[in-house]
């Protein structure tokens, strides 16, 4: 075969290269339009029965040179990448994601800021059992120039016959040590018909792990001026707590933190696994900040000290830990909080690696 024999079924190859092209751009466009309309209609964009039927029809008018094996094989593909432009339509349509809005929420708690580039804690009690308990607690944060306090006063439990916390005397407890310390204080709120009461005490309404896709709940938190933490599912995909997320921001609050918690799976080691990769992956496709509860990702105290500093390496906004005078008598998760001197010792460990402003 000469030169010019081979240039010109060389051009030949790269004509229909184009072709091909064109024709799977506009396939594309075509399936954009066809998501649009599944999402109107409430359909799930992906048909297992109509993408069988379709490779069917295909591999029917298949006449070679390509086995049909590899003829489903690139038509599968096609198939996939036209789901997953799709599912891309849709992310870029997320208020919470970072294809809307590029650059960083900033949550704004009392004046300490969460999402501009340093690094910051929350600490406190996993349940409010006194003013006396979270005073001291308080006190030791105060101490240690931290301003975010936290404490549960509704405890969703696992157990009906485990402490549920205080309720609303837990809430003033709260509001109470605040004001004396000039602190911000997040608690959980497990009732949308508490979140008009429970603002009135405290700074941040945490959503926890298990009312995740409360959708009531996540809608009552978007309807109210005040920050929200949001704590992912114990057996979430981000995707889901992503869209969590959504149904706040869509009611008009966007002052969320996102809290990787751990997730439940067949390791019994730790109380969850915690899934330290939530962290970049988050802060790609949204532009919340991200913080990481160490002890409820762990349950073990041993392990507060790598995770966090696994945290504020791989670029966590900040880092979550139970603390508690005297964890040997705690209502709830004796096993996993600090007292106040293994606290400090945690925190001076950490304050090195913390990022600040640049």
């Amino acid at each position: 075969m000469s030169n010019t024999e081979l240039d010109l079924l060389r051009q030949q190859t790269n004509d229909l290269n184009l072709q091909i092209l064109k024709l799977i751009n506009e396939r594309g466009r075509i399936v954009q339009e066809i998501g649009k309309t599944k999402e109107a209609q409430g359909i799930n964009r992906y048909d297992p029965v109509r993408e069988r039927a379709m490779l069917d029809s295909i591999i029917e008018h298949n006449d070679g040179p390509f086995e049909d094996s590899t003829i489903q094989h690139i038509f599968k593909e096609i198939f996939k990448a036209g789901l997953e432009l799709q599912e891309d339509d849709h992310s870029k349509a997320l208020l919470v994601s970072r294809k809307k809005k590029p650059e960083n929420t900033i949550v704004n708690l009392k004046g300490e800021t969460i999402g501009d580039g340093e690094q910051r804690f929350i600490i406190g009690p996993c349940a409010v059992e006194s003013y006396e308990q979270v005073a001291e607690v308080a006190a030791a944060a105060k101490k240690q120039g931290l301003k975010l306090l936290r404490g549960g006063a509704f405890k969703p439990r696992t157990s009906p016959y485990d402490f549920q916390g205080l309720g609303v005397e837990g809430l003033k407890i709260l509001k109470r040590v605040a004001d004396e310390y000039d602190l911000a204080v997040i608690s959980e709120i497990v009732n949308p018909e508490h979140i008009e009461q429970a603002i009135n005490y405290i700074d941040v309404i945490q959503i926890g792990a298990r009312n995740m896709q409360n959708f009531e709940l996540l809608k009552a938190a978007g309807c109210v001026k005040k920050p929200v933490l949001l704590k992912r599912g114990l057996a979430a995909t981000l995707k889901e707590f992503i869209n969590a997320a959504e149904y706040i921001i869509s009611q008009g609050n966007d002052q969320i933190i996102l809290c990787e918690r751990g997730i439940r799976t067949y390791e019994t080691a730790t109380r969850n696994t915690l899934d330290i990769s939530a962290v970049p992956i988050l802060k790609q496709e949204t532009h919340l900040p991200v913080f990481v509860d160490v002890t409820h990702s762990t349950g073990r105290r041993d392990l507060l000290l790598p995770t966090a500093k696994a945290a504020l390496a791989i670029g966590a906004d900040g880092v979550m830990a139970e603390v508690h005078p005297d964890p040997s008598v705690a209502l709830s998760d004796s096993a996993q909080q600090m007292d106040i001197p293994t606290f400090e010792k945690w925190l001076n460990e950490l304050k090195p690696l913390v990022q600040l402003k640049a």
